[in-house]
């Protein structure tokens, strides 16, 4: 009897030996979890600022999306004092071009963590500053604080732990095994982008979720296709609008002209000069002009919640009026990424007229010699407006007016500026085959 008690006593203690033994190895050997707590990778790894990598405190010019940012940098770095910084290791969705889930919410993160950093340090993954595939952009890791007291952390790990890259680099990077413990932790836990949930800032409707330089440069692919786009309303004319958004990667602005045609209630309010919008419509070639335009405006009054409706995002927005050169104008180009259909992944670069580009944008330019005009006079509504031929600098470029009165309802005629130098506001506007400048305003020339 006795001998089956101490038997039984040291099966108990081997039993609780081995358990605590179990747990004491599960712990060791502990990497992404914690046995199954969530690690803060980013707290973990630290900014080595004696290691033989490239460094340098760096200020943001312009936030582009979640992986890309423009930061200004001294010269021998970068000739002009840019660095177009690629994040190294990361994929985040795309919230420019053709829109993705979960790509805004990148986008406003990276942007968030950065607007409030005291300091920014970029830094290299070997000794020097390297590009990528572009030969356009520089892949870095980036580093900021929030306060002098705070240690640097590292937004790129940060992005992929919290579920916000689709894909992060190899352990041969330079941080590597914590990213691919973060992303498979992120992974694991189900964060945004695998979280299998919709995207709250994203419209799941039919129409192509796209950004208008996007849609501009690929006008062709989106031909008769239904889609979706942000900008303001800079001016309201014969029963369409000009959208127009700006693009911090080019430092240029993209327009649209929107045919919303004789619709009634509810959508003239959303489609108001001033507002930010997002416009749901057909991308359509206007054989008449020459030009392309978004019809078929998509509104359902009594379901608000249609990812296919065009929106009011906000109120009290002003027109750019871009101030451009004559020589810009008329001889720029830029050069764009484009594809050959609305599912291709494939990309080529293509050249584009800068006008083309900048078509039913906001423009101002300066110091324009009226050489000649034309004015209107079919007997239609159009009569009394003018085309005023400029020079500048040795350049000619179109001006084109509506019907223009003066402060006491006088009719604005060739008297009024021929032979005479004016500063112009305007949308960029094309007709017969030549791209000018189209003004809607008395207020918006100013005579010399």
């Amino acid at each position: 009897m006795i001998m089956n008690n101490i038997k039984r006593i040291l099966s108990l203690i081997l039993a609780f030996c081995l358990i605590v033994a179990c747990f004491t190895g599960c712990k060791d050997k502990g990497t992404s979890t914690d046995a199954g707590k969530t690690v803060d990778y980013v707290s973990k790894i630290k900014l080595d600022l004696n290691s033989d990598t490239k460094k340098q405190e760096v200020s943001v010019k312009s936030f582009i999306d979640g992986d890309t940012t423009h930061f200004i940098v001294p010269s021998e770095i970068s000739a002009d004092g840019t660095l177009k910084a690629r994040y190294m290791g990361i994929n985040t969705p795309e919230s420019t071009g053709k829109i993705e889930e979960w790509g805004k919410k990148a986008s406003n993160f990276t942007k968030e963590k950065l607007s409030g950093a005291k300091s920014i340090i970029i830094e290299s993954d070997n000794n020097q500053w390297n590009v990528d595939s572009t030969g356009g952009r520089h892949l870095v890791w980036v580093w900021y604080k929030g306060a002098d007291s705070e240690e640097y952390r590292c937004l790129n790990l940060e992005l992929v732990q919290n579920g916000l890259s689709i894909s992060c680099g190899t352990t041969a990077d330079r941080y590597g095994d914590a990213m691919t413990n973060a992303f498979q932790q992120a992974k694991t836990q189900k964060l945004n982008v695998f979280s299998g949930e919709k995207d709250p800032d994203f419209y799941y409707g039919d129409a192509y979720e796209v950004d208008l330089k996007h849609l501009r440069a690929n006008t062709d692919a989106y031909s008769g296709t239904d889609v979706a786009f942000e900008g303001v309303i800079t001016y309201n004319n014969n029963n369409s609008v000009y959208v127009e958004e700006y693009d911090a990667e080019t430092d240029m602005y993209y327009g649209m002209a929107v045919y919303y045609g004789y619709q009634t209630g509810e959508i003239l309010n959303i489609l108001k000069v001033g507002n930010r919008v997002r416009v749901v419509g057909s991308l359509q070639y206007y054989e008449t002009g020459g030009t392309w335009q978004v019809s078929d405006v998509s509104f359902r009054e009594f379901k608000p919640e249609d990812p296919g409706n065009t929106i009011k995002i906000s109120e009290g927005n002003a027109p750019a009026y871009r101030e451009v050169s004559a020589e810009l104008f008329t001889t720029g180009k830029v050069d764009l990424e484009t594809i050959s259909s609305v599912d291709s992944e494939e990309t080529t670069v293509q050249s584009f007229d800068f006008a083309n580009l900048a078509m039913s944008t906001t423009v101002s330019m300066k110091n324009l010699k009226v050489v000649d005009i034309y004015t209107t006079n079919n007997g239609g509504n159009s009569d009394g407006a003018m085309t005023l031929t400029c020079e500048v600098d040795g350049t000619t470029v179109d001006v084109r007016t509506i019907v223009l009165h003066d402060e006491n309802g006088n009719l604005l005629t060739e008297s009024d500026f021929m032979g005479k130098t004016i500063d112009v506001k305007g949308i960029v506007d094309y007709f017969s085959g030549a791209y000018q400048i189209k003004v809607f305003k008395t207020e918006d020339i100013t005579v010399h």
